[in-house]
């Protein structure tokens, strides 16, 4: 497994991922952009990307936060609010992750992005922007929006994979984003755990938050989806 960090920017704001891969011959390679939840660049991400890179893909933890923003919680939840807020913004620092997976020599110029907890929101806002991107995982991500996706302009096929007890997307969010989707005519899929809450993929999520508890089996039911939906995507 290799495994470099790479520094890049977003205008004046110096940003830092992960890029891992598995490489095995000169072949081009997949290119999926992970996506960080809450807690910014984080172990979780880290991890997620490795078992990336382990299925074959070239997998990049970008960071949506910027240098010394992950562990102030002050600066995490303004940094939050402000891409949020503001879709271009957000699109913008999300491209300049994806900018530096597709620079990468053996990469297929079609690249996917996954993202978990905040990352799914950055995840469906860019299909919303209509990025022509090859996929679109959300993964206990908020499905609700400022500026829902227009009729034809989602480009990206999506999945989304959801807790059905996440009590941060109750059930009337989760039929928003339905009728949004249909509203748009996007390619689109929705998988709802039984049992699961907010943050289901976190190993290190034992209770400590109300609402946010690891789900073992939805956990591997969803990567197992994500596995399906990433080899019928890229074989389209």
């Amino acid at each position: 497994m290799n495994s470099e960090r790479i520094s890049y920017r977003d205008g004046d704001t110096p940003l830092t991922g992960i890029l891992m891969s598995n490489r095995a011959g000169s072949a081009k390679q997949r290119g999926i952009m992970v996506v960080h939840g809450g807690a910014g660049l984080d172990a979780h991400a880290e991890e997620r990307a490795r078992l990336f890179a382990s299925s074959g893909y070239v997998a990049f933890a970008c960071d949506m936060y910027g240098n010394g923003v992950a562990g102030n919680r002050d600066r995490v939840m303004s940094c939050i609010n402000e891409l949020r807020a503001d879709r271009e913004r957000l699109c913008r620092r999300a491209q300049a992750g994806l900018n530096v997976l597709a620079a990468q020599p053996h990469v297929d110029p079609r690249i996917a992005v996954v993202g978990y907890c905040f990352g799914g929101l950055v995840a469906l806002e860019l299909a919303r922007a209509g990025l022509d991107l090859a996929a679109v995982v959300s993964v206990h991500g908020s499905l609700t929006t400022t500026d829902a996706a227009k009729s034809g302009s989602v480009k990206a096929p999506i999945l989304v994979c959801h807790g059905a007890l996440d009590p941060y997307s109750p059930p009337q969010d989760i039929t928003a984003f339905v009728n949004e989707m249909n509203t748009a005519g996007s390619n689109w899929q929705l998988v709802v755990y039984g049992g699961a809450m907010h943050g289901f993929t976190h190993t290190n999520a034992t209770g400590q938050t109300p609402g946010v508890l690891y789900d073992a089996s939805a956990d591997a039911r969803s990567s197992a989806a994500i596995q399906v939906f990433l080899e019928e995507v890229f074989a389209a």
